[in-house]
């Protein structure tokens, strides 16, 4: 008999660990396609619409990041420049004090001994947004473990430890940190780790992300600039060893009452301190004595010092031995920062606020109060003041970080990835900011820009400087105007300067407009529907008071889109606590279908009209 031979089960072949220029590929690959707003669902996929919304306010995507092993350093910048990112060679990698304990603390090796070393090379994101690959690198010939880096570094590339992403915090006040903290928690993210890096004045704090993550990495970063270990001794502590959180004291009504009281002086302040420049000649890395910046700054002394000490408390600025430094709160008043938020103080803190002291006569007669202390109307008023008008126009700039997530909504993609070239018309469209989002991160995609004649022309150079302005049409008109054909209709902060009556006159021209097809994206504050906490409610009594418009809950908006031939599908968070509303025709009747009557006073009114309160 043949004896008969057991066939061998084949050893699997391993999968081999990428090299070091893979993963840089794969991590600046990752960082130039993903977002805030899309990224956190995947990190974190229990998160609710409040949640998200909160995050996405408080943090933003910032890097990817790994730890390689290059021979030397400027092999490393050449792997690099094989994936598109480019550093400096002039500039030196910063020490990483964090990484280096965490590597020893694996490895059972002296820290001392450990070089390990930072660059962050530049990423530009689907928005234009700037963000960067956070890369650690641990030179193959360190002196500090014993047989070189060989071994370490093969365990390293393949169990990534050190791979994660990361999100900077934009106003890291302690109860702020407390919060993300705890979201990410009751998310399923575990604390793993952190500390203070004394070369960069930055904290960091680690979590391990959910089972249940989509986005390959395991673990998630929170970058928050300053020094906030005490925040940081909460988030290392094990939850059996720490003490119970003492209750607060619930504070005097009297004292709760007056804190409210002074909030006039908190916008004066900041007005002030925004108006004599003094954000400009501070930083947020080196601090300044009174007496130095108030020669700067033309100021006096003593009073510019007690100033500061207000600003402190307000978180604008903090107080160190040899004087005072910006915070990122602080660092948005300066004029050159990305952003600024200077025009929007400037704005509250002048004309806004001398027509709030006339609040009263609105809530007597229903009557705007800026008409009535001006004298006219805030449009007519800004008119005859040409420095207002630009100042206004700065203003609606600085809130355009509301746009960054639109150009990845699904009606937008899906636009952008028509068989044809797809129109987006922005109608009432301002200075342009928002089709500078949307095309720049879409070249298939054409733009049309309506909007009163002498508003086109700074339109045009915000295109021109987004380098879009080729694929633009722009189209001087009012809401009678609306061109029919387009793609996607984009109505931004329009309808919340209006009366019901005149915003179903806005939304009936929409619809004469737009195609069967065609959608229509509304972007504007949203009224809670519990009644809870939001911009929308101080915007609301802002409108109220200068426009004589209001902010709206979606089911609000739902019924002036019903009575205008057109349905509500969804709306979600963006960021500043505004919403995107996704709308189309009712029963997406054909294109061509009268579903509303001409346009009458309201809405013939001139287009930008509508878009002159931020």
């Amino acid at each position: 008999m043949t004896p008969t031979t057991t066939p061998s089960i084949p050893t699997p072949t391993p999968t081999p660990t990428p090299s070091d220029p893979a993963r840089l590929r794969a991590a600046a690959d990752f960082v130039r396609a993903q977002d805030t707003a899309t990224l956190l669902p995947l990190l974190l996929p229990g998160l609710d619409a409040v949640e998200t919304r909160a995050l996405v306010e408080h943090c933003r995507f910032s890097h990817a990041a790994l730890l390689v092993f290059p021979p030397d350093l400027p092999a490393l910048h050449a792997q690099l420049a094989a994936c598109g990112l480019t550093v400096d060679p002039a500039t030196p990698p910063t020490p990483s004090v964090v990484v280096r304990d965490r590597l020893a603390a694996r490895h059972r090796l002296d820290a001392a001994g450990l070089d390990v070393r930072i660059l962050r090379p530049p990423v530009h994101g689907p928005h234009g947004g700037d963000r960067t690959v956070e890369v650690f690198l641990l030179a193959r010939d360190a002196e500090g473990t014993p047989g070189g880096v060989a071994a370490l570094a093969e365990e390293e590339r393949a169990e990534e430890h050190e791979a994660h992403v990361a999100f900077a915090v934009a106003r890291p006040d302690p109860l702020v940190l407390r919060g993300i903290c705890a979201i990410l928690a009751r998310r399923g993210a575990r604390p793993d780790g952190g500390g203070y890096n004394p070369h960069e004045d930055g904290t960091v704090f680690y979590f391990t992300a959910p089972e249940d993550a989509k986005s390959g990495y395991r673990r998630v970063e929170l970058y928050v600039p300053g020094d906030h270990r005490e925040v940081l001794t909460g988030h290392l502590t094990p939850p059996e060893e720490a003490a119970p959180a003492p209750t607060p004291a619930p504070q005097p009504p009297a004292e709760t009452l007056l804190r409210l009281l002074t909030g006039a002086w908190t916008t004066q302040a900041l007005a002030t301190f925004a108006q004599l420049g003094i954000p400009d000649a501070m930083s947020t890395r080196t601090a300044v004595a009174a007496g130095p910046l108030a020669r700067r700054t033309g100021t006096d002394p003593g009073s510019l010092a007690r100033l500061l000490r207000y600003l402190t408390m307000l978180g604008v600025v903090t107080g160190t031995p040899d004087g005072h430094r910006l915070t990122p709160s602080g660092a948005l008043l300066r004029t050159d920062t990305p952003g600024s938020l200077r025009p929007l103080a400037l704005l509250y803190g002048g004309p806004f606020y001398e027509s709030f002291a006339a609040l009263g006569h609105t809530v007597r007669t229903g009557r705007t109060a800026f008409d009535h202390h001006f004298g006219a109307h805030h449009f007519d008023h800004f008119a005859r003041r040409p420095e207002l008008a630009d100042l206004f126009d700065r203003s609606m700039a600085a809130s355009t970080r509301m746009f960054a997530p639109l150009a990845a909504h699904p009606v937008v993609t899906a636009a952008a990835g028509s068989p044809t070239p797809a129109t987006v018309v922005d109608i009432a469209g301002g200075n342009g900011a928002l089709l500078a989002h949307l095309l720049p991160a879409h070249p298939r995609l054409h733009g049309v820009l309506l909007e009163r004649p002498h508003v086109i022309e700074g339109a045009r150079r915000t295109l021109a400087a987004a380098r879009c302005a080729d694929r633009c049409v722009f189209l001087a008109g009012d809401f009678g105007d609306v061109p029919p054909g387009g793609d996607v209709y984009v109505l931004s902060r329009i309808l919340h300067d209006w009366d019901d009556d005149r915003c179903r006159e806005i939304l009936r021209q929409c619809a004469r407009a737009m195609p069967a097809g065609a959608d229509l994206l509304i972007v504007e504050r949203l009224l809670p529907a519990d009644g809870g906490p939001s911009l929308a409610v101080s915007w609301d009594l802002h409108m109220m008071c200068n426009v004589g418009g209001r902010e709206r809950t979606a089911a609000h908006y739902a019924e002036l889109l019903s009575g205008a031939g057109l349905d509500l599908l969804s709306h979600s968070p963006l960021p500043l606590d505004a919403h995107v509303l996704h709308v189309r025709k009712a029963g997406r009747t054909g294109a061509g279908t009268d579903v509303g009557t001409d346009a009458g006073a309201g809405a013939g009114r001139a287009a930008g009209d509508s878009a002159l309160v931020v």
